[in-house]
């Protein structure tokens, strides 16, 4: 998309936007691009949900948010787009409701259904960029194979405990989900210890990474995984490769 297909910001949005505005190589040019972007976050927890509240902060255009089921009291402790008022309602619901009042500018549109082989291709191919924030294996599974059939990025974020991890895929040039994770971890489980500021440490982490897709700024964290404990405060980043045999990507020559 050039210059001259951006779509312009209006005073309002130039008011809203004005400090993030004043940030070197961004500037009006960058906020168009978040503008004219369109992004999905796989499911709104603690993780995903506060993604999609500081994406929608920063002026991402459009924004598909993908997360079944209804309101428990089990998800207040972390999840920011849910409210006591909305226990039993759908999340997806309750996450456009909260969205919409921060910033009304943004296009929010909800899938009230978890990531699946079923649905990832159709919603995959629409977008720019996805965000992984699903706590389920064949979820993840589902995203990056349809985030590598249509060559879309995928950030890769996730949290047990107090500890977090990111990465950025880029399908043809970065391992994917895949590569690094063959297999369902057996250990895995659906529930997990989790306190809400961790969840928000690796979700606002994973909202910068997108900025900067959306953007060209700085440098991505691909072919790395960024890997905090919190209870000791140590970031370690680690390097990660491509599995020349794997199922999913390992035929894609580098783009």
């Amino acid at each position: 998309m050039t210059d001259c297909d951006l779509p312009l910001l209006n005073d309002d949005e130039r008011a809203r936007y004005e400090w993030q505005l004043w940030t070197p190589e961004f500037g009006e040019e960058g906020q168009r691009k978040l503008k004219a972007a369109t992004v999905l976050v796989s499911r709104v927890g603690g993780v995903g949900g506060t993604v999609a509240y500081y994406l929608a902060a920063a002026g991402v255009g459009n924004i598909v948010l993908a997360h079944a089921g209804n309101v428990k009291p089990s998800d207040l402790n972390r999840q920011l787009l849910m409210t006591t008022d909305w226990l039993g309602k759908p999340r997806v619901e309750s996450a456009v409701r909260r969205l919409n009042e921060l910033n009304p500018h943004v296009n929010i549109v909800p899938v009230a259904e978890n990531m699946s082989d079923q649905n990832a291709d159709k919603l995959i191919r629409e977008v720019d960029v996805v965000v992984d924030a699903a706590p389920l294996f064949c979820e993840r599974f589902a995203m990056n194979q349809a985030a590598v059939d249509h060559r879309k990025p995928l950030i890769e974020a996730a949290m047990f405990d107090f500890e977090a991890q990111l990465t950025t895929i880029i399908p043809g040039k970065t391992p994917c989900v895949k590569c690094l994770w063959p297999e369902n971890p057996p250990e895995w489980k659906r529930e997990f210890p989790v306190f809400g500021p961790v969840s928000g440490t690796v979700a606002a982490m994973a909202a910068v990474e997108v900025i900067k897709l959306l953007t060209g700024i700085g440098d991505l964290m691909t072919n790395r995984m960024l890997r905090i404990d919190l209870r000791t405060m140590k970031f370690r980043e680690l390097p990660i490769a491509k599995n020349p045999a794997c199922s999913v990507c390992g035929s894609i020559l580098e783009n």
